[in-house]
């Protein structure tokens, strides 16, 4: 999520590394030299990495200080939201509730209409799966604003940010990453459940996934709760601090905070049938090609998957916010990890590093 905040954190800084290994060791460890090349080449003040057993971190917490990188610290998710969001609505499609194939109208009577917009014609499957031709709000943030951060966004904002714009395409014709269609999807969780997204959330994934770090901020909730590095940005008048923001414009495209672990815990409960019923799941990992991603990318229903260099397929997500750069998938019956770095990525080399830190730990 969020391709509109370039970033400039290019920082000279010592690589700290939290596993240590014992005295005369000489073992090499290839995540771990990806994780110090990550902030040795591209200028990331932090990175942090979860594999199966252990977390390691290079760089620094904050710019200016020698000070670690906390172990396993929280960080925001960013785009990962929306698989947590598309297994609660799976969930309820599961419980007869919601069905993939009906019209968003059945569910949001009257929300989406615009120009080449029309709730009768998008069905539920599209948004997940974002072939639904709606633009996304992102694109027309006003990211020069410094107030922007600091700003409170009602999720009916964002929606009617988009629908003043017209379709980008007709509904299923083509595949394009779109925020709107997840905040949407939040809507609908709420207006079926009668309850707040965070809560389903909460309540369908998290405490059953057994996650401990992993919450959706509250209204107003503006800072990390628990041990985090500082998230940097570049919103064209120099790099700053962007730890502290308030992450109501992303809501359920892009609302939550967690950590490299529970990331990598969620997905693997997930591809081991833990979160949803097989015939549900079986529907998440059917793929429609990520056109404009990268190579061999196709996105299901809020899952993406994509080829290793080892040649097996991994299934997960990422997340894009102002301080935070997110990757996390697993590996049928095999591996699972996450990568997070302290700023987004300032140049098109740096998404590609942080896939190869992810590729060498699944492919291990």
């Amino acid at each position: 999520m969020l391709r509109h905040a370039a970033v400039a954190a290019v920082t000279t800084c010592a690589v700290l590394v939290s596993a240590v290994a014992p005295a005369g060791a000489t073992t090499r460890d290839p995540v771990r030299d990806e994780l110090r090349r990550v902030v040795a080449e591209h200028g990331f003040p932090g990175a942090l990495a979860s594999i199966e057993g252990r977390n390691l971190t290079a760089g620094v917490a904050e710019v200016g200080t020698q000070r670690r990188v906390p172990t396993d610290g929280q960080v925001r998710i960013g785009s990962n939201t929306k698989t947590f969001v598309a297994v609660v609505v799976l969930q309820l499609v599961a419980e007869d509730k919601v069905r993939l194939d009906e019209p968003v109208e059945t569910y949001l009577p009257g929300l989406l209409r615009g120009e080449g917009i029309d709730g009768r014609q998008i069905t539920v499957r599209q948004l997940l799966q974002h072939t639904s031709g709606l633009t996304d709000y992102v694109k027309h943030l006003p990211f020069a604003d410094p107030g922007l951060r600091t700003r409170y966004f009602e999720p009916r904002d964002l929606i009617d940010l988009a629908l003043a714009h017209p379709a980008d395409f007709p509904p299923g014709a083509k595949w394009a990453y779109s925020n709107t269609n997840y905040v949407a999807l939040g809507l609908l969780v709420q207006k079926v459940t009668g309850r707040p997204i965070a809560e389903e959330i909460t309540q369908r994934v998290i405490r059953k996934a057994g996650l401990r770090h992993t919450y959706f901020p509250p209204v107003g909730e503006q800072v990390i709760r628990e041990r985090h590095p500082h998230g940097y940005t570049d919103l064209g008048a120099g790099r700053f601090d962007a730890t502290d923001l308030d992450p109501s414009w992303g809501w359920a495209a892009g609302q939550m905070v967690g950590t490299p672990s529970d990331l990598r815990k969620f997905f693997t409960a997930l591809l081991d049938g833990k979160l949803l019923p097989p015939a549900q799941l079986a529907e998440m990992r059917r793929t429609v090609p990520a056109e404009g991603s990268f190579d061999d990318a196709g996105y299901g229903l809020g899952l993406i998957s994509f080829k290793l260099s080892c040649g097996k397929v991994a299934w997960g997500h990422g997340g894009s916010i102002p301080g935070y750069e997110t990757r996390a998938a697993a590996v049928d019956g095999g591996p699972a990890a996450a990568v997070a770095v302290t700023a987004q990525p300032s140049t098109e080399a740096g998404n590609p590093a942080i896939f190869k830190v992810l590729d060498t730990a699944l492919c291990q």
